[in-house]
């Protein structure tokens, strides 16, 4: 079964890729553009609960995303903040950061906290199709990297 924090970021229809302990999904609040959440899919709260495996798993899923998100995006930093105040179960937010606005769907995202912290209260919402167009667009690009 999925775990519920997967499922409050949209998933099944905000899925990018899957690694064998992974989820990758898209935001559907964007900080910045491109932004997305590597959650845990082992029944885990606290990241010391993480299996070995899903430790070394993590490795695959976050060379995919950085490969992902230089190609989509063309990011200057990322940042990975694993902040599980709501959604309980293991996650990260993966933002990408850049100095410049980027364009997507007719719409602007600027990083409104660089170069400092990620303004995550500055966030572009997602219609539920915006999603679902952006995860089927980097499933896409993760398949063909």
């Amino acid at each position: 079964m999925t775990n519920p924090t997967a499922l409050a970021f949209g998933y099944p229809g905000s899925k990018v890729a899957e690694t064998d302990h992974w989820l990758i999904l898209v935001r559907p609040k964007q900080p910045t553009f491109g932004s997305l959440v590597l959650v845990c899919k082992e029944a885990v709260q606290a990241f010391s609960e993480v299996s070995p495996a899903a430790f070394a798993d993590l490795q695959v899923a976050i060379a995919g995303i950085e490969r992902l998100l230089k190609g989509q995006v063309d990011y200057e930093k990322i940042n990975y903040l694993m902040l599980m105040m709501v959604d309980k179960d293991v996650h990260f937010h993966v933002l990408p950061r850049y100095a410049e606005a980027r364009e997507h769907d007719g719409q602007s995202f600027p990083d409104a906290g660089w170069p400092a912290a990620p303004a995550l209260g500055s966030a572009v919402e997602l219609s539920s199709d915006a999603v679902e167009r952006l995860a089927t667009r980097f499933a896409k690009a993760w398949v063909q990297a």
